[in-house]
């Protein structure tokens, strides 16, 4: 039985495959005692649309508190078929996708090639094929049709945002949310984009032995396809049953990996799901997809690293004063409940050393209902966020509940120390708001 499938492309046939998911998910929630069926409807049907619906979908399939815990089990094995097996399309679709953007024939571009996708995701799929010279090397390719359906799911969006701007007091700009979330969709679809990307993060921890990132192919490598060497590893199920110290390396490579990225280099990979790491020996990390990158910019970028010095200082009153000049609050409940959301991801900080609990993530998900209350009853205290935290959440959310299923402690604030000793502080903002 074939799992190929043409990408639906159409804006109103799309959305109303997703007001069915959505009607029949709540109802499963609602009368059912376990949620297998409509979870298996949920992932059949994000799983053909792929595009931004199959991105809610691995989110809900591995993010804690995303769903509710009775129904945890049936989804996180429904949806994790859209992490490893989502619906592909066919090799005669992907061929043709191939030559046009490589101009030559597969055979002339590579000596070998297979003709099953390894690995097919929301916005493509990857092949394994061996170039003439001998390596080994891994190609994805777009899914033929999959800008259409992701414009088409952003036209749908920009009615949500409509709505929610009818909802919402006009200083959360909604608007300006939107446009950042189209911008990182988009540039999804540009490999070159993504390409470029995953050369910076390769030049910025060149010094640390345990990241790795493949190398891009150039010469193999478009706007639509997208070569690199092949990685081997063990999948995140895979080393779960590790011992404790060889999860705790895995942890601490990880932790550096992103923050160094956050903290020193100004941007973040912003799609943490479980399929884009593989694991080495020695605490060896691979690091996967760098099509959703999230620039991080002065003044965010100052006001960021002053919340995590004092995080590591548990310096309370410090890191209230670099969250309001972050978020650009005024007091008020609003600065309250973002502060206090806020403390509460930044628990491994101040808490080091840390055990990250699935519980820990489930409730991080659940306490941002109280922002989202204060932004519905329009309270006068509510702000903008800085277009740089749209997919803060996105990180946190996803990379902790991975690092949740490793279970181990970990002394966090020893790895940021290191990652910030060398760092000139000089250029951040002062700790008062201006």
């Amino acid at each position: 039985m074939t799992n190929e499938r043409d990408v639906p492309t159409g804006r109103l046939g799309r959305l109303a495959k997703l007001v069915g998911v959505g009607a029949r998910t709540g109802a499963g929630l609602l009368f059912s005692t376990d949620g297998r069926r409509a979870a298996e409807h949920a992932a059949e049907v994000l799983g053909s649309l792929r595009g931004l619906a199959a991105k809610v979908g691995q989110m809900a399939s591995y993010v804690d508190g995303f769903v509710p815990e009775a129904h945890r089990d049936a989804y996180a094995k429904a949806l994790g078929t859209l992490l490893a097996a989502a619906p592909h399309s066919s090799w005669t679709s992907i061929r043709k996708a191939i030559e046009t953007e490589l101009g030559d024939s597969v055979e002339t571009l590579f000596a070998e090639f297979e003709h099953e996708p390894f690995a097919s995701a929301s916005i493509g799929q990857v092949y394994r094929a061996r170039l003439h010279d001998g390596r080994r090397v891994a190609v994805k390719v777009q899914h033929p049709g999959i800008d259409q359906a992701i414009e088409a799911d952003l036209r749908n969006a920009s009615v949500m945002q409509g709505m929610a701007s009818l909802l919402v007091p006009k200083s959360l700009d909604v608007k300006g949310i939107y446009d950042v979330i189209r911008t990182r969709f988009r540039e999804e679809l540009d490999y070159t984009f993504e390409a470029d990307q995953q050369e910076w993060f390769t030049r910025l921890h060149a010094d640390d032995p345990a990241v790795h990132i493949p190398r891009v192919v150039r010469e193999r490598s478009t706007r639509r396809v997208l070569t690199t060497e092949l990685a081997l590893g063990r999948t995140l199920d895979q080393v779960l049953s590790d011992d404790e110290a060889s999860r705790r390396t895995y942890v601490e490579t990880m932790w550096r990996f992103v923050f160094r990225g956050i903290l020193l280099g100004g941007r973040f990979n912003a799609d943490p799901h479980p399929g884009n790491y593989l694991f080495g020996d020695g605490g060896n990390v691979v690091f996967l997809d760098f099509g959703c990158v999230q620039p991080i910019v002065d003044p965010v970028l100052g006001w960021a690293r002053i919340m995590h010095r004092a995080a590591l200082d548990r310096d309370e009153s410090g890191f209230r004063r670099g969250c309001a000049g972050m978020v650009g609050t005024n007091g008020g409940a609003y600065e309250d409940a973002v502060v206090g959301y806020t403390r509460r991801g930044f628990s491994p900080l101040f808490e080091s050393p840390y055990r990250m609990t699935s519980e820990f993530v489930a409730s991080n998900v659940r306490e941002i209902q109280g922002l989202k209350n204060l932004m519905f009853k329009r309270d006068a205290s509510v702000v903008g966020m800085p277009p740089a935290l749209v997919f803060m959440n996105r990180l946190q959310f996803g990379f902790f509940s991975v690092l949740a299923k490793l279970d181990v402690t970990v002394d966090y604030a020893a790895i940021e120390r290191r990652l910030l000793a060398g760092l000139d502080g000089s250029h951040d903002p002062p700790l008062s708001p201006a």
